[in-house]
């Protein structure tokens, strides 16, 4: 049994460090100008320090190259990738014929992955991109998984496959969508998605015979989400994707926080290698139960066990689980003091879960007494601060 490869985003260095500590073999990234995600942390420099510091781990990086890029962007693209070439990045995830050319022209040592973006849902086009130097197809989310079968069937053997398992679904095909740029003049294909499909509209008809009558569509006093999506979970079906044999496993995300990288990843890293290790013992329901913790939308399974599933649509907006919040993250640890940079607010008496790489359950403990880090005093709560004290964030241990 092949076990998948487990790709995680990065929206910045730090997430980066975040998702390989907690089980990635690989991590995506981009600069906000040349990917899909304008507003994630990641500039040259950062970019290409992740690159070094993965391949220390023995990990890998695949850079996002993803936008429909214009004219104006390719000397800017041409750059990136003969520094990438450089730096022997893992692969280059490309979704536009122009910029594919480019990069086996300027980066011709590096591997070529056709983005889903590139809305890839038959091995007739698999095998086009093939002959056109590709090396891995990111398949259409809107495939179910006889369809995946099927690709993997009829692809070259050594022409990767990868699926998304887990994250946010567009209103739109694999993400090809004109919304926000029509609404708000934001291009998603360029990276700077208003998110359009997540706002509360109010609705009406107009009744034909009478002009200027509007009647409000049923909603409530939120609006209706009439475009937006639940989440894509696929944690129940690890098994079935495994035995398919999927080379690669992607998650969603690369501007979440640093609490939902953790917990996703180490929720799906460890059900991978659960189920390899003892296949007739893998049950879902305990990895379904972490990843609750953390969900904004309602979960779906797409179309990824039925073309018929309508199951899909978020019509209350964002959801959020009030038992759970980001606590902060771990910044030291030894048997006298433990230091966390604050998310949120934290009070005596609140119930703590440290989320441990590799292992499901997670340890607990009650706060009993907290301390100021700069005047050594006794606190009943702490906020986190936006503002730098002494050349670096406010802890509590």
């Amino acid at each position: 049994m092949k076990k998948p490869e487990l790709l995680a985003p990065a929206g910045s260095f730090e997430k980066a460090k975040v998702a390989f500590l907690y089980g990635a073999d690989a991590i995506y990234a981009g600069t906000s100008s040349l990917s899909l995600r304008t507003r994630a942390e990641m500039e040259n420099d950062d970019l290409y320090k992740t690159i070094e510091y993965a391949h220390k781990l023995g990990k890998k990086v695949y850079t996002t190259i993803n936008i429909f890029a214009p004219d104006d962007r390719y000397e800017q693209i041409k750059e990136q990738a003969i520094t990438l070439n450089k730096l022997k990045v893992d692969g280059i995830i490309v979704a536009d014929g122009g910029v594919v050319e480019l990069i086996k022209q300027e980066a011709p040592d590096v591997d070529i992955h056709i983005s889903t973006q590139a809305n890839i849902v038959s091995y007739h086009t698999g095998n086009f991109w093939y002959k056109n130097g590709a090396k891995r197809l990111i398949l259409a989310r809107e495939l179910n998984k006889e369809q995946i079968r099927d690709i993997i069937k009829n692809k070259p053997e050594d022409l990767e496959t990868e699926i998304f398992v887990h994250g946010a679904i567009c209103f739109g095909y694999s993400g090809r969508c004109f919304l926000s740029d029509f609404l708000s003049g934001r291009s998603a294909n360029l990276g700077d998605c208003a998110q359009s499909c997540r706002w509360a509209y109010n609705v009406y008809v107009e009744e034909a015979n009478k002009p200027g009558n509007l009647m409000p569509v049923e909603h409530d006093e939120k609006g209706t989400y009439i475009f937006s999506s639940k989440d894509l979970c696929l944690i129940k079906e690890i098994p079935e994707i495994v035995e398919m044999g999927v080379d690669s496993l992607k998650i969603e995300g690369r501007l979440k926080t640093e609490y939902y990288l953790a917990t996703v990843i180490n929720t799906y890293r460890t059900a991978i290698d659960d189920y390899i290790a003892n296949p007739t013992g893998f049950d879902h329901t305990k990895y379904l139960n972490e990843l609750e913790k953390v969900k904004t939308r309602g979960l779906t399974t797409f179309y990824f066990n039925s073309r018929d599933n309508k199951d899909f649509q978020e019509y209350e907006g964002k959801q959020y689980n009030p038992s759970y919040e980001f606590g902060g993250i771990v910044e030291e640890y030894n048997k006298e003091k433990t230091i966390i940079e604050i998310r949120n607010r934290l009070k005596i008496g609140d119930e703590l879960e440290v989320i441990i790489p590799g292992k499901i359950e997670s340890y607990k403990f009650t706060i009993e007494k907290l301390w100021d880090i700069d005047t050594d005093e006794e606190i009943e709560f702490v906020n986190p601060r936006k503002i730098r004290t002494k050349g670096k964030n406010p802890y509590t241990n």
